[in-house]
């Protein structure tokens, strides 16, 4: 019988690409959600049966030890953005990565490969950092064995990067950024799936890897190119982070008067704290040239699904194709 993983988090912007590979290679998958049946489209990712969401909640044990019976490795990919309530980053990204990380030696499974972030830091002034840092010593704790990924920002068809950034062309002529001058390597997905893949697989040696793709920028230089590809002009402000506190609090005051009503996902008061640090690969990590991969370049990808927000959409190419004819002709 093929081997099983059991995937946590295996819906998400990095899991969906996870599973997918390991279909692929021919093993079972157990996609582990808090909600199923808004992953019901995992099931295409292989042949009937293969691929399969299951109900899982890294809060509690139970459920995570029926989410990985029988499983072969694991993988876990769950984190948040949530400082506050029942999902917050030491529910979620310290105890949660723990359970996970627990269970699985208990069961005998000697594979895990846990995603983590640049920039965990157990010194940080970033709680989000912090509890990156935390959640990996907790993993180390039951399974020293384990693979940890450290990706930067990553980027591709269903991130929340590039992707913000340019619905927000839509809304006015100014795009204001906190933190321009902060440095990042973003990574492409799915060369952190790949790596995933391998950690899974056993091709990968056990330690922490940083993951960064060819490209160093400022996150003003990278909205720049962002804005050249979707062919819009818009003013690039940079805000000081003392303005993107402010700016934070209320943001956070909204969510609070409004009992929740209104989420604050637009930019925290820890997010300020995690720009005021560069996000790219540290000199003496180990990273995509210990795997024996070569991470792909931005602008191979960013092409393929930035289209959609440039004046024309879809016929951009065809416009600007029609007013050169017109040119030629006059």
């Amino acid at each position: 019988m093929a081997k099983l993983v059991t995937i946590f988090g295996g819906s998400g912007f990095l899991g969906r690409y996870i599973a997918r590979r390991m279909a692929n290679q021919g093993w079972r998958v157990r996609v582990a959600v808090r909600r199923p049946n808004e992953a019901i489209f995992v099931r295409t990712y292989g042949t009937v049966g293969q691929v399969v969401p299951v109900l899982a909640n890294i809060r509690d044990d139970a459920s995570v030890a029926a989410a990985i019976g029988g499983a072969d490795a694991v993988i876990n990919c769950v984190g948040t953005f949530d400082m506050s309530g029942r999902n917050n980053f030491d529910a979620v990204q310290v105890e949660g990565a723990g359970r996970v990380a627990r269970l699985t030696a208990e069961a005998g499974i000697d594979r895990l490969v846990h995603i983590s972030a640049i920039g965990a830091d157990a010194e940080s002034d970033s709680a989000y950092a912090r509890s990156k840092a935390e959640g990996e010593a907790a993993i180390l704790d039951h399974m020293p064995g384990a693979v940890i990924l450290r990706p930067s920002v990553m980027f591709g068809t269903e991130d929340a990067f590039f992707n913000r950034f340019a619905r927000m062309t839509r809304f006015g002529p100014v795009l204001p950024l906190v933190g321009g001058q902060t440095r990042f390597q973003p990574v492409y997905v799915d060369d952190v799936a790949h790596a995933a893949q391998m950690g899974v697989t056993g091709k990968a040696a056990p330690g922490i890897y940083e993951l960064g793709g060819p490209d160093v920028g400022t996150l003003r230089s990278f909205i720049e190119l962002m804005l050249r590809l979707i062919r819009r002009r818009r003013l690039v402000m940079n805000m000081p982070f003392w303005m993107g506190s402010v700016m934070a609090w209320g943001l956070n005051a909204a969510q609070v008067m409004t009992g929740g009503l209104f989420h604050n996902s637009i930019l925290t008061r820890d997010q300020v704290r995690q720009l005021r640090q560069d996000n790219v690969v540290s000199e003496d990590a180990k990273g995509f040239d210990d795997l024996g991969l070569q991470p792909t370049d931005m602008e191979a990808v960013l092409d393929d699904y930035l289209w959609v927000y440039r004046p024309g959409g879809q016929y951009a190419d065809i416009q600007a194709s029609a007013r050169n004819m017109r040119n030629t002709q006059v």
